[in-house]
């Protein structure tokens, strides 16, 4: 069965699925399942850290640019927000991580905003938002 999960991944994940289902214990891969089931929550976990990232960027390019704020990056804010709120509705276990990532989040988004536009008056390396203000549809900073 390891063969086939090196050389084609859908046919097993197809086979191992079917094995499960039948309960055939002794079909299964189970050094590979569960190196697959332990991928899917690291996949989630990235994805909640990702969106993270870009809604404090975000958010800091809001706060910097007062005067000129394109409808991009409201359009992005509501995006990112809307697709975490539906994650944590598959799997509400998420957003206890989501309150631990939030802080690094806000700093690698911090590096960003500073990479890619001359930002000054960045507030510090602290995320100055709650998760709740972060993922409010209605927040936007001052």
């Amino acid at each position: 069965m390891s063969d086939l999960y090196d050389t084609d991944i859908a046919a097993w994940a197809e086979s191992q699925a079917d094995a499960l289902r039948r309960r055939a214990a002794n079909e299964i891969d189970w050094n590979n399942v569960a190196e697959e089931i332990a991928g899917v929550a690291a996949s989630q976990s990235r994805e909640v850290r990702s969106r993270l990232r870009v809604i404090c960027e975000h958010l800091l390019k809001w706060r910097l640019r007062s005067r000129r704020r394109p409808q991009g990056w409201r359009n992005t804010l509501d995006e990112q927000r809307r697709q975490l709120q539906e994650l944590f509705e598959d799997s509400p276990s998420l957003r206890g991580f989501a309150e631990r990532a939030l802080p690094a989040a806000y700093v690698n988004g911090r590096q960003d905003v500073e990479r890619k536009i001359a930002a000054l008056g960045l507030p510090d390396d602290v995320c100055p938002w709650s998760l709740e203000q972060v993922l409010s549809i209605d927040f936007l900073p001052d």
